[in-house]
């Protein structure tokens, strides 16, 4: 079965390839030199091989556009086989199921991410793992709430409480934030940094520092000259919390040694999956997001003084087109408003060419 990849980010000899889909000839690896994915040129790029290696740092740089049959694994930098497999629901599953009662679940589970947030920055909760697809909100939900005090600590000159992390982090990086930040009340939110969730180093660090007992104490027992310039210490108690954004599968690892961390790390929190697999449910949050926001919220588009018409007009054209975009998220709505404001007479001619698949 031909399995499509859609590519988030990714270079091949200096193009960029966001937005752009490749048939997928072998997963992501990781190598001395750099990580890759291989994928059918198909043209693409003349005088280069039939399969060609698109440079990426990690598996959560692509998505799967099609083929979710096929078995398809990665192979992290510890030789750690991970299946991403897409196991998700289609929209045939919420047939029968009436548009109000999806938007209220998906509303319900926001507004628990809103209070767990809320619980972890009171200290209450200790940690807490949110999954969903890209572009849905999840990270504005976490930080809207965070950075509820952000202005009062830059006017005493205090270190803000919370940080966002993202991207690649070593063990021993995650080591010296975690020190960093081990104050009670202070939070790391690790946004899309999948890499220390693949790491059983790494995952043994995270377990010990939301450890259920009183008393979180960390150890690094490894010689590290970085930690000794920086005077981090070889062990030290963690009283902060810890929030996972990711799009990661946690029952898609194949490796039996990192399911075992995983399901140990998945224990020492609470875990909330925001269930918006369809493109049905993604349709349903956008025009929730741009016509009735959560409470305290404001539209995503209203800072674009539309009036409710022009909205609609938005929305509805990324509907009717759902099938034809790069991506089907709030992204894409801002995207499309954005055309639409800078080329009100040519907005749609626009959005063919910069937010729609490539035609034949």
């Amino acid at each position: 079965m031909t399995t499509v990849v859609r590519f988030q980010q990714g270079q091949y000899r200096g193009h960029d390839v966001a937005g752009q889909e490749f048939e997928l000839v072998e997963q992501f690896k990781n190598t001395r030199n750099g990580g890759y994915a291989m994928v059918r040129n198909g043209g693409r790029f003349a005088n280069c091989p039939d399969n060609i290696r698109i440079r990426i740092p990690d598996a959560n740089a692509y998505e799967f556009v099609s083929g979710s049959g096929a078995t398809l694994t990665a192979v992290n930098s510890d030789n750690n086989v991970i299946d991403f497999t897409t196991k998700t629901r289609s929209d045939s599953d919420l047939a029968g199921i009436a548009d109000e009662v999806i938007v209220e679940r998906i509303c319900n589970r926001f507004e628990v991410l809103r209070e767990m947030t809320k619980a972890v920055k009171a200290g209450t909760v200790r940690a807490m793992i949110v999954t969903g697809p890209p572009g849905v909100g999840k990270s504005f939900g976490v930080e809207d709430v965070l950075s509820k005090d952000d202005l009062f600590d830059m006017m005493g000159q205090r270190k803000p409480k919370y940080e966002f992390v993202k991207g690649a982090m070593s063990a021993v990086g995650l080591y010296k934030k975690l020190y960093e930040f081990s104050d009670a009340k202070n939070i790391l939110v690790f946004d899309d940094c999948d890499s220390i969730l693949l790491d059983d180093v790494a995952l043994n660090i995270l377990k010990a520092a939301l450890d259920s007992g009183k008393k979180r104490t960390i150890s690094w027992n490894t010689d590290s000259r970085l930690l000794r310039s920086e005077g981090v210490p070889d062990r030290f108690e963690f009283k902060g919390g810890a929030i996972f954004i990711t799009n990661l599968k946690f029952e898609n690892v194949r490796s039996k040694k990192l399911q075992d961390h995983l399901s140990a790390l998945e224990s020492r929190c609470h875990f909330i999956d925001l269930q918006m697999d369809t493109d049905r449910e993604k349709v349903l949050r956008m025009r929730q997001i741009v016509f009735k926001p959560e409470a305290g919220q404001v539209g995503i588009l209203d800072a674009y003084e539309f009036d409710d018409e022009v909205k609609q007009e938005v929305v509805n054209y990324i509907v009717d087109n759902r099938s034809k975009m790069r991506e089907l998220s709030l992204r894409t709505v801002l995207k499309v408003a954005d055309l639409r404001r800078s080329f009100p007479g040519s907005w749609t001619n626009m959005c063919e060419v910069t937010v729609m698949k490539g035609q034949a």
